[in-house]
């Protein structure tokens, strides 16, 4: 454009160049209109990318719709963008096709011709470029890394920082302005992060801040680690070298610490354990001391003297008197600076460092009781007692006490104040550069040195040198002590350069470490494995506080993030040190460097085969191991085969020398349903991502390694269809058959699909049933012919029941048919093991059912052998065998016409241990009439048993002391009656049915009713309303399990672990789930012995525990296959009858609470008729002979007394009683005072502070709840006059222990109320505690050695009580580092 100049020698554009301008402009844009127009006619091609470079991304997808024409570079640009990387940091592959070719980023070729293809989602994954993580794009809003990383007004993240697959520690943070671009890659900051192994921040913190110290580090890496002396895995120094050669040379973002922490003798507990950082700095410092001490190496610079010569100074601590000017001092070493936020008792913090270095020297006055005894005056005199600091370390460290002690609330606290810090701190107005010494000083050199000193313990670190014959200095060379005195005030500047952060409270928080670079003068944030830029401004802001002015309070609303350690380095140009450079390396070191950079690119190659390695479960039936269902996981790289992966799923499942190669093969299987989708027919040469779509971090399906044998051919799996297996029905003995696998079609009619299943089954179609069970509760006969598999309810996975035969059942309904009535036996029966008592009581009678249900007393002569249980049924076992096919189903088919006053037992097969597949021994009977049999095992169960008080052990428990409520069975019913389990069905000939591929179960729910028996009174899962158990009588003394009747059958069953021997017991049971608890009981009689109110049935859980189940009317729905139960003998509850626990009251001894005896309370019943019934257990059981009037029964809350039962009260009525309830049974020293609910019965206790003890409990009676009837008795009781008597009330539970040290102070004395039961008392129910004193009683005396000592004994006595045990939400385990290699176990932990 030509330029002409103005009148004011400005140079404007040409007359006429504007129009010229602005046609230009005009043609520009109609140009790009026109390439949009044309773009929008031009086909679109829709990329769909995975982030695969983190686990955080690999669930997100990034969709770009672009036109045809884009080229290859154009597409790189756009996903840089859109996934915020940088462009040519990454690789982008494809991600759906066998090739997995990464594309060419710099390519101009169009999507189309580089195999895009558009209306179609195109698949690729974004990945690492070089092994190398993407960098992620600086943002340019100012983040750091922008053009605006140096201006101080803008917002930045400080504090801690979201770690990636790590757990943070107690207190993380989180910034609503955070993003991941505002941290910097190492390749932008030159520094790398350390890995949080869960609380290790402040671990973290240190070790970054020794990496960024330059005399520490080249010190470190001057020391050689020799192999031949010491285990590396064990030397801490040579895991701190490793650590630091990674950190200065690796190109990971972060790496781990584990290895240091397993130099220091840590396991994986001590990384959920959070410590202090300047603790862990002091003990780290002296394990490397000793581990230095150790070693034979004496080259400069490094000696076992390093940590003293960088960190540590010395003071002197003095007392001066100041009649005579007599001084007695001593010189102590120092690690580190203590310097307080706030003092003690003051309401308002340090404004800065300088301030509280002033206060730290500030010398206190020793007078009054406080003199000092002058060693020249001979006497007691006012002193002058402080410190003064002789030697400053090269290295300065401060620690800010933030962490305090609240005496208010006996908690730890954390001191939020403010407290400002200069990035130079001028240390010459601290030194004591003269010694002060005149005529009248006297230099006492104080060997306590090296005792480590005793400079102000409150204050001062307790690490001190034990050498303090030797002045170090800040010197590191070997000058002599003349060269090495301090220096002058002038040159003792120090700069900042690390502050250690800590953000959270005194229960827990999170560390990071702002350290500046000596290289570059830059400061950096060290946040685990974050590192990034920051500015002066973000250190200003860790002074902490907050913009109001510094009250007591203002701690509590200030930030909680803020400085914790300062440390300063020494300026001084002669020593201060530059980190050494690679080259510059000694050679021990670089072999060092080249061990691990050979190491990092193994581990490098080992993540890349770890990221294209598919892992997916992989399932396999085991044709030798019981034919189980095996499980492993399979991980095979995407580009192996499916041949190759075939080999690899063999090998995993050992299926060699089992089952030829050739005859095993991998499908594609979805183990929820059950269900085989596809096969791989032909893909052999296939690699293994095309298959499995790919390498992802989980699979929506599985693999099933399939096996046949070697003259069976595969059947092909093909996707869409569906998985049915057949299971084959013979009515004429009651046989279901194991099941035979047919895959279908879903628009397959049922015609068709009876045909596909005679086919496999060679059962004649035309009069074949087919019922499909849809889910556990629902049968579905399938009789419509054209209807479709998809219609009726078909899935991925279906079992069906199949019969086909000319029986007459084909006429009948099919709720009311034997194919129903058999397949909903067989849903709803259960296998239970039963062990009978050792021992059952009887020994002169015999329990003998009649025709009616009644029982009788049969003589111990019965007539007739006395078989065993067993002898008795293997005969009747062969006796059934006999009887007739129209017998069973003439029988079945009125089975819902059965007496009452019959026991029938339907039959279901069911394996013996030792029978064989193919055994027959066992028949299918169904309704016979067994009552010959029950009563033959009754008189042969009847002369067996002796001893009727014969003792059980094992512990019993009901279940409702597991659920805390009303007595139900092991689980409410109520939740668990829709529960399922699975329900083996059993073959006389094939034994228990082996189900398709190990992994069918037949299980139908309770609530599945048996319509054969409609009409029928149903004990369902109801409970009675008013009790706490079920009475298994109805009102008119019929059982109800006569009433309504489900399946039962019982065989005996030898232990497979011999647990059964010595008398044991056990009685294999098969019953219909649905069966009442009263019902069950009543079947067991013949085998236990005892009618059902003489035994009680407990459920054993895995861990062994039994819990009694109690509610009769329940059914076992909540018990499945193989569940364990165990008979007591012992006397049930009946209707309206509650177990009560009792215990006695002893309201003075040690242990108040002593438990005594089981027994039985009823509704109705009167307190006097059960402590009636109470008195001969007690004599028997507990030796206690009590008169009926010297004891009360009172409430039991826990371990409280509550109220008095009165002889007149009702169970019920007057006193609500639940089962499993609790008593206290209190012996009374004389007659009963209380005789009307009215009145109210208070435990006192009074304490005399003149003997400092508490005097037992007495029993107060009041007739109201007035305070001052409470005193007049308390005044008659004691004789304390009623205008010096003061009472308190307890607190806490029975008895309410208290120190007599505190009682004065932490009870309420005095309450200002006229009645007990308003607020604070609260006294409205007998039991309550109230202490009582007289007020113008002194307390006494004491001297300190009795005050301790008492504290002692009450300690104790508390302790053993259980009263005052303190709660600590989290107990520091202490910091501890084993030079040794770890802690000594002790033998007998494990």
């Amino acid at each position: 454009m030509e330029m002409v100049p103005s009148e004011e020698n400005q140079l404007v554009p040409k007359e006429g160049m504007f129009w010229s301008c602005r046609q230009s402009i005009f043609n520009e844009m109609k140009k790009r209109f026109s390439q949009i127009e044309n773009a929008s006619e031009e086909p679109r091609v829709l990329c769909i990318v995975q982030d695969t470079t983190n686990a955080k991304t690999v669930n997100e997808r990034l969709t770009l719709n672009l036109p045809a024409s884009t080229t290859l570079s154009k597409l790189f640009e756009d996903v840089a963008h859109k996934a915020s990387y940088v462009n040519g940091t990454f690789d982008l592959a494809w991600g759906k096709t066998g090739d997995m070719g990464s594309l060419d980023p710099s390519s101009e070729m169009s999507l189309t011709e580089s195999g895009f293809e558009p209306g179609k989602r195109n698949f690729l994954q974004l990945t690492d470029k070089d092994g190398e993580q993407p960098q992620i794009a600086s943002d340019e809003s100012g983040t750091a890394g922008s053009s605006g990383l140096d201006d101080s007004s803008q917002e930045r993240f400080i504090g801690p920082l979201p770690r990636d697959g790590t757990v943070g520690c107690s207190s993380d943070y989180s910034s609503p302005s955070y993003s991941y671009s505002s941290i910097l890659n190492k390749s932008d900051t030159g520094y790398v992060g350390l890995v949080n192994q869960a609380m290790t921040c402040y671990l973290n913190s240190l070790l970054q801040t020794l990496f960024m110290t330059p005399e520490f580090r080249n010190a470190l890496y001057n020391w050689e680690f020799e192999e031949s002396e010491e285990d590396p895995v064990t030397s801490i120094p040579y895991q701190l070298q490793r650590l630091f050669l990674l950190l200065q040379t690796s190109k990971k973002r972060a790496i781990e610490t584990t290895d240091v922490t397993r130099s220091f003798g840590w396991d994986s507990s001590e990384a959920w354990q959070q410590h202090d950082v300047q603790e862990l700095c002091r003990v780290m410092f002296d394990a490397l001391e000793q581990k230095w001490k150790q070693t034979e190496q004496q080259f400069s610079p490094l000696t076992a003297d390093l940590i003293n010569q960088l960190y540590q100074g010395k003071l002197k601590d003095y007392v001066r008197c100041l009649e005579c000017g007599y001084e007695s001092w001593r010189i102590d070493t120092y690690l580190d600076i203590p310097l307080v936020i706030r003092p003690f008792g003051a309401s308002q913090a340090y404004g800065s460092v300088e301030e509280a270095l002033q206060a730290f020297v500030q010398p206190e006055t020793l007078d009054g009781a406080n003199q000092y005894f002058c060693e020249r005056c001979k006497k007691k005199c006012d002193a002058r007692k402080g410190l003064r600091f002789l030697h400053f370390p090269y290295l300065l460290t401060l620690q800010l006490k933030r962490f305090d002690f609240d005496y208010t609330t006996m908690h730890r606290i954390k001191l939020n104040d403010r407290m400002s810090f200069p990035e130079e701190l001028d240390m010459g107005p601290f030194i004591d550069v003269e010694d002060e010494k005149s005529p009248q000083t006297e230099s006492c050199t104080d060997s306590g040195a090296e005792n480590e000193g005793s400079c102000h313990s409150d204050q001062m670190s307790n690490d001190f040198s034990a050498d303090d014959g030797v002045d170090e200095g800040i010197c590191l060379d070997s000058a002599s002590s003349t060269e090495r005195v301090l220096k002058p005030k002038s040159s003792l500047t120090f700069e900042l350069f690390s502050v250690m952060v800590h953000s959270g409270s005194a229960a827990g928080g999170h560390y990071y470490a702002c350290i500046k670079s000596f290289s570059d003068g830059q400061w950096y944030s060290f946040n685990d494995q974050h590192v990034s830029k920051i500015t002066q401004e973000d250190i200003r802001k860790t002074y902490g506080g907050s913009s109001g002015s510094r009250g007591y309070y203002s701690s509590a609303f200030a930030s909680s993030t803020n400085a914790y350690m300062l440390i300063y380095r020494l300026k001084d140009p002669s020593r201060n040190a530059k980190y050494l450079d690679c080259d510059d390396f000694p050679e021990h070191i670089k072999h060092l460097v080249q061990r691990e950079k050979e190491s990092e690119e193994q581990e490098k190659r080992q993540r890349e085969i770890e990221r294209n390695t598919c892992k997916i479960k992989l399932f396999c039936m085991h044709p030798v191991k019981m034919m189980a269902m095996m499980e492993n996981k399979l991980e095979v790289h995407k580009d192996k085969t499916l041949r190759e992966a075939t080999e690899m799923a063999y090998k995993l499942m050992e299926l060699d020398g089992v089952v030829p190669l050739d005859c095993c093969r991998l499908v594609k299987y979805d183990e929820f349903h059950e269900y085989l989708e596809r096969s791989y027919e032909g893909e052999d040469d296939t690699p293994m991502g095309l298959l499995l779509g790919g390498v992802k971090s989980s699979y929506m399906f599985d693999l099933l390694l399939e096996t046949r044998r070697a003259e069976q051919v595969f059947q092909p799996y093909k996707p869409g269809e569906v998985m049915v297996k057949v299971h084959v029905v013979d009515l004429k003995t009651d046989t279901i058959a194991p099941p035979v696998s047919i895959r279908a079609y879903l628009n397959q009619s049922i015609t068709e699909f009876k045909q596909l299943i005679a086919q496999a089954t060679e059962l004649s179609a035309e009069t074949m049933r087919v019922v499909l069970e849809r889910c556990y509760n629902d049968l579905r006969l399938l009789y419509v012919p054209n209807k479709t598999l998809k219609a009726e309810g078909f899935f991925r996975s279906n079992k069906v029941f199949v019969e086909s035969s000319e029986s007459p059942d084909h006429q009948v309904t099919f709720t009311d048919s034997l194919l129903w009535k058999l397949l909903d036996r067989h849903g709803n029966t259960i296998r239970l093991f039963v062990s009978l008592p050792v021992q059952s009581p009887g020994t002169n009678r015999t329990i003998c059912q009649k025709v009616g249900g009644d029982t009788e007393e049969c003589s111990e002569g019965s007539k007739g052998n006395r078989n065993s249980v067993e002898a008795i049924l293997e005969e009747s076992t062969e006796k059934l065998k006999n009887l007739s096919l129209q017998q069973q189903q003439g029988s079945s088919t009125s089975d819902s016409q059965k007496s009452s006053d019959t026991s029938d037992f339907e039959h279901i097969e069911s394996p013996s241990p030792s029978q064989e597949p193919d055994s027959s021994s066992v028949s299918a009977v169904v309704a016979v009439d067994n009552r010959e049999l029950e009563n033959r095992i009754r008189a042969a169960s009847g002369g067996a048993y002796s001893d009727p008080e014969t003792q059980f052990p094992g512990e019993e428990r009901s279940d409702s002391e597991v659920n805390n409520d009303r007595s139900t069975s092991s689980v409410d019913s109520d939740i668990l009656s829709s529960s399922h389990s699975s329900d083996t069905l059993c073959n006389a000939d094939s034994g228990p049915i082996q189900l398709a591929n190990g992994l069918d179960s037949h299980s139908i729910t309770s609530s599945r009713r048996s319509k054969a028996n409609e009409g029928k009174k149903e004990t369902w899962d109801t409970a009675e309303e008013d009790s706490g158990t079920d009475s298994e009588y109805d009102e008119n003394g019929k059982s109800k399990a006569e009433s309504y009747y489900l399946y039962f059958r019982a065989e005996p069953y030898a232990q497979e672990d011999g647990s059964g021997e010595g008398g044991q017991k056990c009685v294999l049971v098969h019953v219909d789930k649905r069966i009442t608890l009263s019902a069950f009981k009543q079947n067991l009689e013949p085998f236990v012995g005892v009618t059902s109110t003489q035994f009680k049935v407990f459920r054993v859980y895995a861990n062994n525990q039994e819990f009694e189940s109690v509610r009769l009317n329940e059914t076992l729905s909540s018990f499945s296959d193989d569940n364990k139960i165990t008979i007591r003998l012992g006397r049930a509850l009946k209707k309206g009858e509650y177990r009560v626990k009792v215990y006695q009251l002893l309201v003075n001894d040690a242990e108040p609470c002593k438990f005594l005896v089981d027994t039985v309370f009823a509704k109705g019943m009167t307190v006097k008729q059960s402590k009636e019934e109470l008195m001969p257990q007690l004599k028997d059981q507990c030796k206690l002979d009590l008169n009926i009037d010297k004891f009360r029964l009172r409430k039991k809350t826990w371990k409280n007394p509550g109220t008095v039962f009165l002889d007149y009260h009702v169970y019920e009525e007057d006193i609500n009683i639940s089962s499993n309830w609790e008593v206290f049974l209190e012996v009374l020293d004389g007659p009963e005072k209380m005789k009307s609910m009215s009145q109210l019965a208070v435990l006192t206790r009074r304490w005399t502070p003149a003997q400092m003890k508490l005097e037992p409990f007495q029993e107060v009676v009041l007739e109201s709840s007035s305070v001052e009837e409470l005193k007049e008795k308390l005044s008659e009781i004691s004789g304390i006059p009623l205008e010096n008597l003061e009472f308190a009330k307890g607190r806490g539970t029975f008895p309410c222990d208290i120190s007599v040290l505190e009682i004065h102070q932490d009870l309420d004395w005095n309450p200002k109320v006229s009645t007990l039961n308003v607020w604070p008392l609260y006294i409205c129910d007998d039991g309550a505690v109230v202490f009582y004193r007289d007020s113008t009683e002194e307390p006494m005396e004491q001297s300190e050695d009795e005050r301790n000592e008492l504290m002692k004994k009450e300690s104790s006595r508390l302790l053993k009580t259980g009263q005052r045990v303190s709660y600590s939400p989290r107990k520091e385990k202490a910091l501890k580092i084993y030079l040794d290699g770890g802690p000594v176990k002790d033998p007998g932990q494990d």
